[in-house]
């Protein structure tokens, strides 16, 4: 019995080492022995990012957890009724909108492909959802300025009815036929149970239930947050300390597309999440990626983040998920190009 037990301490430490927290102090650990004298400053300038950042980071916590608590979930619905250009204009709109994790839709979406909700709605929704929501947006706008968040904000819409559009157009064709896995996969990280049900109670501080729906939800995402940008900017420290700012300029700086097609080449697997990428992309700025590979980066790396590319992934076709990245990659490129041109 004791054999048996014996190395759960030694698992327990190996997945805390693979945490945020755990890659945190491991990377602050490594300056300490490697770069004595860097060890203090990376320290400092984290923790004033994260000071810097704390007002938006509780206007987020706050924000998602009262649509969290008042059921504002049930909204998403009606994004799938009626004419169906209408529903890839709300699907794309609302997907931008809301504070749910990819993980989240499923069940919803399955329900929906199922009974024979247009392809080209849930495309929409799937492609501006993993962009764009109320946390991430006070997140980008403390970070990268107002005027980026609202940009990646239009863009997240325009990818979406852009994918949306494209599949409503080709619905009738072979490549977008019978669209579900024969036996959808189901998600691991959260519940199987159907969020979208019922009317939204605002004032839900009235019932036991949604204030503990509350409570619950803001010290989620505050730890979630809090873990996460703690990382990033720690790993925006030592970027901004030990990758040469010219290589970063020659690679993703410049004039011209060839930049942002490399923002989005890149964005897919330097993507760890929505959160994470901001000051990632703060750094690389400041470095001398240019404005528009930087738009591209975090459209790309958005929706082919690991998260929301198994949402795709456990319910259609390879073929469907193929034209979900495809979507998502010639829509970073445009997005990159019009922020480029205005910024």
């Amino acid at each position: 019995m004791t054999e048996t037990t014996q190395p759960l301490p030694a698992l327990h430490r190996l997945a805390f080492l693979k945490s945020a927290w755990g890659i945190t102090l491991a990377l602050l650990a490594l300056i300490a022995l490697l770069d004595p004298p860097q060890a203090v400053p990376t320290v400092i300038f984290a923790t004033e990012a994260l000071l810097g950042t704390a007002p938006f980071i509780a206007f987020a916590v706050l924000a998602v957890a009262y649509l969290k608590a008042s059921g504002a979930e049930s909204l998403l619905a009606r994004a799938f009724e009626g004419n169906p250009a209408r529903m890839v204009v709300m699907a794309a709109a609302l997907g931008g909108l809301s504070p749910f994790c990819s993980c989240e839709v499923i069940p919803f979406i399955a329900a929906l492909l199922a009974v024979g909700a247009p392809l080209g709605a849930v495309m929409a929704f799937w492609l501006a959802s993993p962009l764009m929501d109320p946390a991430m947006f006070a997140i980008t706008s403390g970070t990268l300025g107002f005027d980026f968040a609202v940009a990646k904000t239009i863009a997240s819409l325009g990818v979406g009815m852009f994918g949306g559009f494209t599949v409503l157009a080709l619905s009738r064709t072979p490549l977008f036929n019978d669209p579900l896995r024969a036996q959808p996969a189901k998600s691991s990280c959260c519940s199987s149970a159907k969020p979208f049900s019922g009317a939204p109670v605002w004032k839900f501080w009235q019932e036991a239930e949604r204030r503990a729906s509350f409570a619950d939800t803001a010290l989620t995402n505050a730890l979630f947050l809090v873990k996460w940008l703690t990382l990033a900017y720690v790993v925006e420290a030592l970027m901004l300390t030990y990758v040469p700012a010219e290589w970063i300029a020659n690679v993703l700086g410049g004039t011209g597309v060839m930049p942002i097609i490399l923002g989005a080449l890149v964005g897919a697997p330097a993507y760890l999440n929505g959160y994470a990428a901001v000051p990632l992309i703060d750094a690389l700025l400041a470095q001398g990626m240019t404005q528009g590979a930087a738009m591209s980066f975090v459209v790309a790396g958005g929706v082919s983040c690991i998260p929301a590319a198994i949402a795709v992934w456990a319910l259609v076709k390879p073929h469907i998920f193929a034209a979900y990245l495809g979507f998502a990659f010639v829509g970073a490129i445009f997005a990159g190009v019009a922020w480029q041109l205005v910024a």
